[in-house]
C-alpha cells in the first residue's frame, strides 16, 4: 500500500506539475494573443500612416510635374526672349549703323548746301559786279551817244534824258 500512496502521490504531484504546466502556458498564449492583437492594431496604424505618407508623395510628385513643367515653360520662354534679344541688338547695331550712315550723308550734303550757297553768293556778287559794270557801260554808251545827238528831235531828248524846254507856239 506504500506502493500505492506513493504512486498516487506520484501521480498528484505529476498532475499538479502537468496543471501548473497547462495554466502556464495558458496564460503566455492569453498574453501572446494580447500582445498579437496589440501588434496587429499598430501595424494597421502604421498602414494607414504609410498609405497616408504615400498619398502626399504622390501629390509631391504630381505638385512636382506641376512646378517641372512650368519650369520648363519658362525655360523656353527665356531661351525664346534670349533669341528675340539677340535678334533685337542685331536689328540695333544694324539700324544704328544706317543712322551713322545717314548722318555721314546728311553732313556730306550739308557741307554740300553751304558749299554751294558759298558758290552761289560768290556768283551773286560777280553778277552784281558784271551788272554794276554793264550798267556803267550803258551809261557811258547813253553818254556817249547823248553828245552825239542831235537835242533838237524829240526822240533824242527822250533817249538822253532831257526835257523840252522850247514849246512851239
Amino acid at each position: 500500500m506504500k506502493a500505492v500512496v506513493v504512486l498516487c502521490s506520484l501521480s498528484v504531484a505529476a498532475m499538479c506539475l502537468l496543471i501548473y504546466q497547462a495554466a502556464r502556458q495558458e496564460l503566455n498564449i492569453h498574453h501572446l494573443k494580447t500582445r498579437m492583437l496589440t501588434n496587429v492594431v499598430e501595424v494597421r496604424k502604421k498602414e494607414e500612416s504609410i498609405i497616408e505618407l504615400q498619398n502626399k508623395i504622390n501629390d509631391l510628385k504630381t505638385a512636382s510635374l506641376a512646378i517641372n513643367a512650368k519650369i520648363d515653360g519658362l525655360k523656353k520662354k527665356k531661351e525664346e526672349s534670349n533669341k528675340s534679344k539677340a535678334v533685337s541688338t542685331e536689328t540695333l547695331k544694324n539700324c544704328n549703323k544706317e543712322k551713322e550712315a545717314s548722318q555721314k550723308r546728311k553732313a556730306e550734303k550739308e557741307g554740300a548746301i553751304v558749299k554751294l550757297k558759298a558758290d552761289h553768293e560768290v556768283a551773286k556778287q560777280k553778277a552784281e559786279v558784271n551788272v554794276q559794270a554793264l550798267k556803267k557801260q550803258i551809261l557811258d554808251r547813253d553818254t556817249a551817244i547823248c553828245a552825239f545827238a542831235d537835242t533838237t528831235k524829240d526822240e533824242a531828248r527822250k533817249l538822253c534824258g532831257l526835257t523840252t524846254l522850247t514849246t512851239k507856239v
